[in-house]
């Protein structure tokens, strides 16, 4: 049976925590504010009653931390590697969590406001979200979900005419997030660094018990938490790279102890496949370009190793010999989950130590012809293969390939047919490029939402075939290039 908001069960377990892990705040509602976009689907995985008949009322209880008497609405507090630098203090600056909702399976939701008001770790800012960067994190959120890649989850979009300066003057939003819990690598960095072990153990217990109960039954639950962090990074990253997006900052605040995508900026997805390709405007250097994501994973989950160093053993050099014997999987566990993958995308069906070899010849071919990479493998995912070689300027490279890996995929004994329909389930038709996103916040702002409407049931389901969108699968157009992003998005 569906509850309403204020009937569901709640636990806010985190909010039992000594208050040296967060701030208690009130929450800012939005001046005159309006339901942009309601997530029915997801409402429905929490049993909240997706009707929505008093549609006030619920914008009423979702932005006001006085309006459940469930809600304990706190910042948490966690520090991070930025850009390769440790922060020691960083925290929630504009993000508040109200409770955690649990489900009649047993499962666990953190409900958090995202542009809900200031708190102590605003850093001078106004504590709000702009209408511009929350419609890209609730599209590209749910766009991943679509994909199957472990990632947090948007609940609804509320909008408002209240104004926020940033580089220009913008309208503010609220994005309701949702995820298994909203606890970083940073948020154990902050008690290492500043030498409060006791604190950090509780953390570690509380990770334990409350999300990880099976890996307190292990000799040393420390040492399984970090190789259940480092498997599930390894392996998110792995599909990130599959399907060609890049988060644009990595920093250790940025990275969920589940495995998932989590705070959306300046993300973006290829369009031509390039290895060097850097979606953030703001990163001058590099640091989280496309093909160093994977090395980033390691640095990130080698930080979080250190963070947990005193819990590991009390020996010090124990301790960091564990460490690195677990670091040393990363690697493994990614190269493994990659090629997995992606001999799925080519639709082959057995592993032979050649597959790696053709698909590194293929993206050298890609990258160097500057080929769409969305596009490229699903029209490599239709019977007549051949097809894709008039996406090359210079087919007969295309040609010399193919002919290997043809030669490869008869070895599976696999139909054409049958080899196209698993392709299919795997490479998508449709993704949020940045265009498209772009489209949608132009009207959003002019309070159209009819295109962020139609991108989100396109990106429910990626893989399908949709005829009244076939706009949506080609290139994008000229104009795309020219639309930068920054860590302000």
């Amino acid at each position: 049976m569906k509850k309403s908001l204020d009937k569901l069960t709640f636990d806010n377990s985190f909010a039992r925590l000594p208050e040296i892990f967060f701030t208690r705040h009130q929450t800012s509602p939005l001046k005159q504010q309006h339901l942009v976009h309601f997530n029915h689907a997801l409402a429905d995985e929490i049993e909240l009653d997706p009707k929505l008949d008093d549609e006030e009322k619920f914008l009423h209880q979702i932005t006001s931390s006085q309006a459940v008497k469930a809600y304990t609405a706190l910042a948490q507090c966690y520090a991070g590697h930025q850009f390769g630098h440790f922060v020691p203090r960083l925290g929630d600056g504009r993000a508040m969590l109200l409770g955690e909702i649990i489900t009649s399976k047993n499962e666990r939701w953190d409900l958090q406001l995202k542009g809900g008001g200031v708190t102590e770790y605003s850093r001078g800012g106004d504590g709000r979200a702009v209408l511009r960067s929350t419609i890209r994190e609730y599209l590209c959120s749910e766009a991943m979900h679509g994909l199957g890649i472990p990632t947090s989850r948007a609940l609804c979009m509320i909008g408002s005419k209240e104004e926020v300066y940033r580089e220009q003057i913008e309208t503010a939003a609220i994005l309701v997030r949702m995820a298994k819990s909203h606890i970083r690598f940073g948020s154990f960095e902050y008690y290492y660094y500043s030498n409060k072990h006791a604190e950090l153990k509780i953390l570690a217990d509380y990770v334990l018990h409350t999300h990880f109960p099976l890996l307190t039954k292990e000799n040393n639950p420390y040492l399984a938490l970090l190789n259940n962090v480092i498997n599930s990074s390894a392996s998110l990253i792995a599909q990130w790279q599959s399907v060609g997006f890049c988060h644009g900052v990595m920093n250790t605040d940025n990275m969920s102890i589940h495995g998932l995508t989590i705070d959306y900026g300046p993300y973006g997805f290829l369009d031509q496949f390039n290895k060097d390709f850097v979606c953030n405007h703001s990163d001058h250097e590099g640091r989280y370009s496309y093909k160093k994501q994977p090395q980033v994973g390691l640095f990130n989950v080698s930080c979080f190793a250190q963070a947990l160093l005193p819990l590991i053993n009390e020996d010090a050099n124990k301790a960091a010999e564990l460490a690195t014997q677990a670091l040393g999987e990363y690697q493994n566990s990614y190269t493994q989950s990659y090629a997995d993958i992606m001999r799925e995308k080519l639709g082959l069906v057995s592993a032979q130590k050649i597959d790696q070899v053709l698909c590194n010849e293929l993206l050298d071919l890609m990258h160097e012809q500057k080929i769409d990479y969305t596009l490229f493998f699903r029209t490599f995912s239709e019977e007549e293969q051949i097809k894709s070689r008039n996406l090359f300027l210079h087919r007969e490279k295309f040609d010399s390939w193919f002919e290997k890996y043809r030669i490869r995929l008869a070895e599976d004994n696999i139909s054409d047919i049958e080899r196209s329909r698993q392709q299919k389930k795997v490479n998508p038709k449709y993704i949020l490029r940045n265009y498209m996103a772009e489209q949608a916040i132009q009207k959003a702002q002019q309070l159209d939402y009819s295109e962020l409407n139609k991108l989100f049931e396109i990106l429910k389901d990626p893989y399908a075939e949709l005829p009244q969108y076939e706009e949506y699968t080609g290139y994008p157009p000229d104009w795309a290039e020219k639309i930068s992003v920054s860590c302000s998005s």
